[in-house]
C-alpha cells in the first residue's frame, strides 16, 4: 500500500511540475498579448525546455531498498512460516516432533535433560523460540522499512506542499493579470 501510495505521490509531483511549466508558458502568452514590448522580449528570450512525456503513461517509482529487501525476505520466508506455524499446518505431525527430536546430535543431547520426552519438549520449545525469533526479525526489517519508506514519503509531502501553494498563489496572479486584458 505504501509502495502504491509513493506512486501516486509522484505522479501528483510530476503532474503539478507539467501544471508550473504549463503557467510559465501562459505567462509568457500574456506578456506577448499585453504589449509590443513584452513581445518582442519573449521572442528574443529562449524558449522554457520542455519535458518528454513519461513512457505508457505511468512513472516509475522506486520503493527504497530498505523496504524492498524486508518485502523479499518475508516472501520467502512466507511458506516456510505457513508450514511451521502451529494454526495453519496439520494437527496430526505431533509424532513427528518426537522423531525430529531423536534426531538431535550428541551435543545438543548433553544440554538437554535425559527423560526422552522431557528431551523432546525442550526441542520443541527451542524450535518454536527460533520460529519466534525469525519471525521478530522478519517483523523488525519490515517495520524498519516502512518507517524509512514513510519518512521518505513525508519528505516528498512536504516539497509537494511547497510546490502547489507557490502554483495557486502564480495561478491566482495570472488569473489577476488575464482579467486585467
Amino acid at each position: 500500500e505504501l509502495v502504491r501510495q509513493g506512486e501516486a505521490l509522484k505522479r501528483t509531483e510530476q503532474m503539478v511540475d507539467k501544471m508550473e511549466q504549463d503557467l510559465k508558458t501562459s505567462q509568457r502568452h500574456i506578456n506577448s498579448i499585453k504589449s509590443v514590448w513584452g513581445g518582442l522580449v519573449n521572442y528574443f528570450k529562449a524558449k522554457p525546455p520542455e519535458n518528454k512525456p513519461e513512457q505508457n503513461g505511468a512513472p516509475e517509482y522506486d520503493a527504497n531498498s530498505r523496504l524492498k529487501e524486508a518485502m523479499m525476505s518475508s516472501k520467502e520466508q512466507e511458506s516456510k512460516y505457513q508450514e511451521s506455524h502451529p494454526n495453519l499446518r496439520k494437527l496430526d505431525n505431533s509424532d513427528d516432533d518426537f522423531r525430529k527430536a531423536d534426531l538431535v546430535s550428541s551435543v545438543q543431547r548433553d544440554s538437554y535433560p535425559k527423560n526422552q520426552q522431557l528431551r523432546a519438549y525442550h526441542q520443541k520449545i527451542d524450535n518454536n523460540l527460533d520460529e519466534m525469533s525469525s519471525g521478530l526479525s522478519r517483523l523488525k526489517n519490515l517495520a524498519l522499512g516502512l518507517q524509512t519508506e514513510i519518512d521518505e514519503q513525508d519528505s516528498m509531502l512536504d516539497r509537494l506542499t511547497k510546490k502547489v501553494e507557490t502554483l495557486d498563489v502564480n495561478i491566482k496572479n495570472t488569473d489577476k493579470r488575464v482579467r486585467q486584458l
